[in-house]
């Protein structure tokens, strides 16, 4: 598998957007460490791929530079949910299609075409959800950090996290409350 680069990639989006690089490195480089935390505890029973964890970690976001968020300063066309499917667009022509699986699959916990229909979000009607042990990784140390001006900096807890998804469903709560278990079981 060739490997990524993920800092060249960034730098080769948003070279003539230095604000909203600073605003991806630094939410991405957290959501890497949690998630490279998690991987390497799991390791020891399962077999990951810690390196893809990395990658894909600082790359999940790479999309927010084409849609409209100022307080991101994104001043792109598209809706901020669709910077899951515009990552996952830029990684799959830069040829990393496992890569891009991470960007498209990692809005909240995953959404369903159903979910996708009876929202009416902006969206194509498939599954998008995290399958692989490392994109459930990923997608679940992504829910502990906000790019958002308000709560840049900080780190949710688990209950701020679980009450967030609670307005979206039990069963996005029930997924939570299961990976919790399986990656950060002594956490509360």
């Amino acid at each position: 598998m060739t490997r990524i680069r993920p800092a060249e990639l960034i730098r080769k989006y948003y070279q003539n957007n230095p604000e909203a690089m600073e605003i991806l490195l630094e939410h991405s480089r957290k959501v890497t460490r949690r998630a490279l935390q998690i991987a390497r505890r799991l390791s020891v029973r399962e077999k990951l791929d810690i390196q893809f964890i990395a990658e894909a970690a600082m790359l999940h976001d790479i999309g927010m530079i084409m849609t409209d968020v100022p307080d991101l300063h994104c001043f792109g066309s598209a809706p901020y949910l669709q910077h899951g499917l515009l990552g996952a667009e830029i990684l799959q022509q830069e040829g990393f299609p496992c890569h891009a699986r991470v960007c498209e699959r990692h809005i909240g916990i995953g959404l369903t075409a159903e979910e996708i229909i009876r929202e009416k979000l902006p969206l194509p009607t498939r599954d998008m959800l995290p399958e692989t042990l490392e994109e459930q990784i990923i997608c679940y140390a992504d829910l502990f950090f906000s790019k958002g001006k308000k709560n840049r900096y900080k780190e949710k807890s688990h209950d701020k996290v679980r009450n967030n998804l609670k307005k979206f469903g039990e069963d996005k709560t029930t997924v939570f409350d299961h990976w919790q278990q399986s990656f950060e079981p002594d956490a509360s």
